[in-house]
């Protein structure tokens, strides 16, 4: 048997797991105490940029490439390469394979991925939306085997995907992990015009406003208090009421929006730590689309551990909360880079039928 070891560093924090051949994974407190077995290291990168659009594995000139990209999502390029650059040191024996969030969300039509503004911003610096929380969807892809999927990835960062056929054709986040729904710290989709008052009127500097965007913004800049949902549940302060009502709307128009995209729906996903931890959050999207068939059986929901799928029996669109296993994407998309030995194939969730 071989493993991979899975490097997935966050904004704020590095999550190593060990996957085998059979999709089990194990967490890891550190490199230094690794299993005799470790085939190669999957690292996730979440801004692959225009030039990734597929699995690689890193050498120098890969390594010097993903640098350059730093700029683009610097809350988390740049802790995931500090983290590879780690990992190199510590495992230089061993092949390391960099696995790109963005890389999923590569088959979105030209319609759902250019921006409306001059073609030199488009075709000369590469402004366009990119997608992340690609591994997720793609997850989510394999484990409920429908059509059209909408899959929400609720966590600290915030994503809504449409899924056709396991290919991406439309997602919520864009140039950068900050568009879309309201996020933990992150503001979401915000009229561009707002940062160009501040600083024309010079209330506010560049990187205060990034500052102010990333990290006090989102369930945090609406509660004043927390961004932690669990917390905002158990409190009754006016501004945890008003954090919680403005996700649900924001991820509920999303959906919406998704389900445009893919002309209908078969299924709405929830994953990610809120999307699986919070069956209040779900039942408050879901009562806001149940004009799209959606319709939630509450003790299912109320009672749901991952996976599962919590609709009402007769409603025609099917809700499955799941647990977000980026770890088995990320190994399996590297032992294929490598030609290693293909992790087992994945057990799709069963759908109770109407």
């Amino acid at each position: 048997m071989s493993r991979v070891v899975v490097v997935n560093a966050g904004s704020t924090s590095v999550k190593l797991s060990t996957v085998d051949e059979h999709g089990a994974s194990e967490s890891l407190d550190s490199l230094d105490a690794l299993p005799a077995d470790v085939a190669a290291v999957a690292h996730r990168i979440v801004h692959g940029g225009k030039r990734f659009r597929e699995p690689v594995v890193v050498d120098g000139a890969v390594e010097s490439a993903l640098e350059k990209l730093r700029e683009l999502a610097p809350l988390h390029n740049g802790p995931a390469l500090a983290a590879l650059r780690d990992a190199r040191r510590v495992l230089p024996g061993v092949p390391h394979v960099a696995v790109f969030d963005t890389a999923f969300h590569a088959t979105i039509p030209e319609e759902a991925a250019v921006y409306a503004v001059p073609a030199r911003w488009r075709v000369e610096w590469g402004i366009r939306r990119y997608g992340f929380h690609g591994l997720s969807a793609q997850w989510a892809a394999e484990c409920v085997q429908l059509p059209r999927l909408v899959v929400c990835h609720l966590g600290g960062g915030c994503s809504v995907s449409a899924v056709l056929d396991g290919r991406s054709v439309d997602t919520t986040m864009g140039f950068s992990p900050l568009e879309g729904v309201p996020m933990a710290t992150r503001s979401g989709s915000i009229d561009v015009e707002i940062v160009l008052h501040l600083l024309r009127t010079g209330r506010l500097g560049v990187e205060e406003v990034e500052r102010a965007l990333e990290s006090e913004s989102g369930l945090l800049g609406l509660s004043g208090t927390t961004s932690r949902v669990e917390e905002l549940e158990r409190s009754g302060e006016p501004g945890a009421r008003l954090a919680l009502d403005v996700f649900a709307h924001a991820v509920a128009g999303a959906v919406a929006a998704k389900a445009a995209s893919l002309r209908g729906v078969d299924a709405i996903v929830f994953t990610g730590g809120v999307g699986e931890g919070s069956a209040r959050v779900r039942a408050d999207v879901c009562s806001r689309l149940e004009f799209l068939g959606v319709e939630l059986d509450p003790d299912a929901n109320a009672g749901a551990r991952p996976d599962t799928d919590v609709a009402a029996a007769r409603a025609a669109v099917r809700v499955v909360v799941l647990h977000a296993r980026e770890d088995v994407v990320a190994a399996g998309a590297a032992r294929t880079a490598l030609s290693l030995p293909a992790q087992a194939p994945v057990e799709p969730i069963v759908i109770r039928r109407t």
